[in-house]
């Protein structure tokens, strides 16, 4: 089983990320149960992230040269961690995924969903997940939550970049690739509440 969180801003993804993987290591413990984040977790992957969000240039960054470094780095963790998991058996529980470009490459880069998507296909393959969980919370809340301060370089965009988004993830629920895998949690209730709406969701599939 491969299970994807996705997200707005400040959702709290991660830490559901991190307690679905505990929960399935408790209800099956004979698994192997494996928890990664996009677009780091390898060595080599790790490497891409730093190059694409925390180093300084003095050139801007052509919107395809920053699509292909994350496609690339989502090719490494893949090839590395989520498809030999699979392969094994295992149950993969992933903190963001290719969705993540679609949407946030749009309102970034101004490049269209389909085109972000041909671009992530050669990395993605055949390996989609079985399940995409969107948590789903309005975007002034999430601004108001301090989970990451620092957060990564589109989560520091200004407030108009997060209602964008969120427009484009709406987008999911009808994109071809996406839309039978996409399930929508609601993300504005205590973590513990946001949790047993997560297990429901994963205990219908």
């Amino acid at each position: 089983m491969y299970i994807v969180l996705e997200w707005v801003v400040w959702t709290g993804k991660s830490t559901q990320a991190e307690k679905l993987a505990a929960w399935f290591r408790d209800v099956y413990p004979w698994k192997e149960v494996v928890l990664v984040r996009e677009p780091w977790w390898t060595e080599i992957a790790e490497a891409i992230r730093i190059l694409v969000q925390g180093t300084e240039f003095n050139e801007q960054m052509n919107p395809l040269t920053d699509i292909y470094l994350y496609a690339s780095a989502r090719a490494q963790l893949l090839e590395s961690k989520v498809r030999p998991a699979l392969k094994n058996w295992a149950i993969v529980v992933s903190d963001r995924s290719f969705c993540s470009s679609l949407t946030i490459q749009w309102v970034a880069q101004w490049m269209w969903m389909e085109r972000v998507w041909e671009i992530n296909k050669e990395a993605v393959k055949n390996t989609m997940p079985d399940i995409i969980l969107f948590l789903d919370l309005d975007v002034d809340i999430g601004l108001g939550r301090t989970f990451d301060a620092d957060g990564d370089k589109f989560e520091k965009e200004k407030a108009e970049f997060s209602y964008k988004i969120y427009e484009w993830c709406e987008m999911l629920f009808s994109f071809p690739a996406t839309k039978k895998l996409m399930r929508k949690v609601d993300a504005s209730w205590s973590i513990d509440e946001v949790f047993q709406r997560i297990i429901e969701c994963v205990k219908l599939w």
